[in-house]
């Protein structure tokens, strides 16, 4: 039988270049995992008279008895065939399909790993469309006084709202 050396002269490990470039893809992936942990959103009570020029839209729907808290405002709505009792912060109103409730304009801190990276003002507004089973549905406009990105807007909007951009 012959004898089977392997020849591992010729052979050689990641150039300096590759090892440099995998290490530094790797830092950017812990560090924007370790922001997306870190971020939060603290949210109080705006100034009067800010304006807001970004808009952003969703369709949501709202889970008819179950209260759901968006920024610091609390929400309960009660559906009944198309009319809706929408309790925001203690303030009852009664909806029709098409009217709006307004919700007052609020301040967002946003920071990541307790650095401040945004702040902005923001205003809700609900536009009733009716009820589907046990859910309200509403059209959501997001409106801020400074540009910010999608993915923080929709870390403000809780889950159960079922957010999708229109």
């Amino acid at each position: 039988m012959a004898d089977v050396t392997q020849n591992t002269a010729g052979k050689q490990g990641w150039s300096t270049g590759t090892k440099v470039l995998l290490g530094i893809i790797a830092l950017v992936v812990v560090i924007s995992v370790f922001a997306i942990l870190t971020l939060t959103i603290a949210v109080l009570d705006s100034k009067a008279g800010t304006e807001f020029p970004y808009t952003t839209t969703y369709k949501v729907s709202l889970p008819d008895g179950q209260p759901i808290t968006i920024g610091n405002s609390h929400i309960l709505v009660l559906s009944n065939n198309n009319e809706l009792i929408a309790d925001v912060d203690g303030t009852r109103e009664k909806l029709v399909v098409g009217q709006e409730r307004v919700l007052s304009p609020r301040h967002a801190r946003i920071t990541v790993a307790g650095v401040s990276l945004l702040e902005t003002d923001f205003q809700i507004t609900l536009i009733y469309r009716g009820s589907t089973g046990d859910t309200a549905n509403f059209d959501m406009t997001v409106k801020t006084s400074r540009q910010v990105p999608e993915f923080v807007i929709s870390r403000l909007i809780p889950s159960a709202m079922n957010a999708q951009p229109a």
